[in-house]
């Protein structure tokens, strides 16, 4: 740096975990630097005149206390590595997409009344989606999922956690527990292990009783723009790594601190962890957000718009090991409108969804990851035809679908069945806890395990361990 910067830094540790800032108290001492020198004081000056240095830097370097917190060991073994939680907030109709009805007449089907056939026998999904229509091999359509609650907040709850809400437990999403486990089992990742394509779900804690530190890491943003980036793991547009650099040296030059600092406890143990840090930012962990690094043929074949490009995004970070990511795709909420909704929404859909499990597939990852596919509930099989509706669906929670995929689930079946007009269960109601728990049994998690609870509350892995809720059963014939 040309001339004389001076400045201080409050010794506070900015703990990054898993897209949280804790801020934690480290030591009251500053730090001075005058040009090359630096020496610790305690006097004050302005904040204006403060040089920011160190684990925040100048460009944010907070993965380094994030590494500094990781948990060490092996992770438990189980058919599924990673999770990729395809969540289609508002609630998908599943009558025009995975249960199609079309002898229920139009007062039901609408005017998608032309199912068609996929590449297994006897099994159709809706007109839409022909490009998922190939890979139906892949997947099982559940059509037997039931909570028979018609809330957003409170079906998101349900459906998020695997549990029903109570006064005593708030519990905390699937994704947060595998993260809980996976950290206890020595998850090794140098990425959270938690995250979400983009925008957090919104409708609960995702954390719930774990506490924030198992909040999931949303980057924000669209991948499918040229300005997308990730606050942390991406330099921001014209910090390049010659710049990264320059800025790492004037931290070097904060360690003339020398001896002086070698007594600081708190800043000799975080400095393993700023090499780990730059290392990402420079290194492998910033790639895993890069889709130009991707072929433009296959990022065309995802889609080129926001719910394509995360599940592009959602493959990469499962081959850099991370054990669960939610892909979070609003406008589900056909009140109004349902079948325009769907002409521009399924589309979209079946073009992302198809190529995330092909790509998966040609890479020998959908044998390890499981890919889920639902909402919060489905919609009314009965069409809204009257004002001020006119071709509405509303929040269905009675009966609806979800698709699983991959990680020990098999394809080319059907789970379950709804009646004639897809209103009630027919055969072998699927509960969200008896999904959940063959999540994590796939992942090598058992479900029956306790959970740490703030004020000792028993909590178990899956309810379904307490013997307190109605169960179908773990999903058996399909596992």
């Amino acid at each position: 740096m040309e001339g004389e910067a001076i400045g201080r830094i409050h010794q506070c540790l900015s703990v990054f975990i898993r897209g949280e800032f804790l801020l934690v108290e480290a030591v009251s001492a500053m730090v001075d630097i005058e040009g090359r020198r630096a020496t610790w004081s305690r006097e004050g000056r302005s904040r204006r005149s403060f040089l920011r240095v160190g684990a925040a830097g100048a460009i944010g370097l907070s993965l380094a206390e994030w590494l500094q917190l990781k948990a060490q060991g092996r992770a438990a073994e189980g058919k599924a590595k990673s999770v990729i939680q395809l969540w289609m907030a508002g609630g998908p109709p599943q009558t025009d997409t995975f249960d199609p009805k079309p002898e229920a007449g139009e007062d039901f089907s609408g005017p998608l009344r032309r199912p068609i056939n996929t590449n297994v026998k006897d099994i159709r999904i809706g007109e839409l989606l022909p490009l998922l229509a190939k890979q139906a091999d892949k997947y099982t359509i559940i059509r037997s999922m039931t909570h028979n609650n018609n809330s957003h907040e409170t079906a998101a709850y349900i459906m998020q956690t695997g549990t029903m809400p109570t006064a005593e437990l708030a519990y905390p999403a699937v994704g947060a527990i595998v993260a809980l486990k996976k950290g206890e089992a020595g998850y090794q990742g140098s990425l959270p292990p938690y995250i979400t394509l983009t925008n957090p779900l919104g409708r609960f804690s995702e954390a719930g009783f774990l506490g924030n530190n198992y909040k999931t890491f949303a980057p924000g943003g669209d991948p499918s723009s040229s300005q997308f980036r990730v606050q942390g793991f991406i330099p921001p547009r014209g910090m390049t790594a010659q710049r990264i650099q320059e800025r790492r040296s004037l931290l070097e030059a904060v360690d003339a601190l020398g001896r002086q600092a070698e007594k600081q406890e708190p800043l000799r143990a975080m400095q393993a962890y700023q090499e780990k840090a730059y290392g990402l930012i420079l290194g492998d962990a910033r790639r895993a957000f890069d889709l130009s690094e991707e072929k433009e043929e296959l990022r065309k074949k995802y889609g080129a718009n926001a719910f394509g490009q995360s599940c592009l995004l959602a493959r990469r970070l499962v081959e850099h090991g991370v054990p669960f990511i939610t892909v979070n795709d609003g406008g589900w909420d056909t009140h109004r409108a349902n079948f325009e909704a769907m002409q521009r929404k399924l589309p979209i859909l079946d073009a992302g969804f198809a190529a995330l499990l092909e790509d998966l597939a040609q890479r020998g990852l959908l044998e390890t990851t499981i890919v889920t596919w639902y909402g919060e509930f489905g919609r009314t099989p009965r069409v809204a035809l009257e004002p001020p509706w006119f071709g509405g669906r509303h929040h269905y929670g009675n009966c609806f679908s979800a698709v699983v995929a991959g990680g020990g689930f098999k394809g080319g079946k059907l789970l379950g069945a709804s009646d004639y007009r897809g209103e009630n269960v027919r055969e072998r109601p699927v509960y969200p806890w008896d999904l959940a728990a063959s999540i994590y049994r796939l992942l090598g998690i058992d479900p029956n395990g306790r959970l740490p609870h703030p004020q000792g509350c028993v909590a178990y892995v899956s309810p379904v361990a307490g013997g307190t809720l109605q169960s179908g059963g773990m999903l058996t014939e399909i596992m």
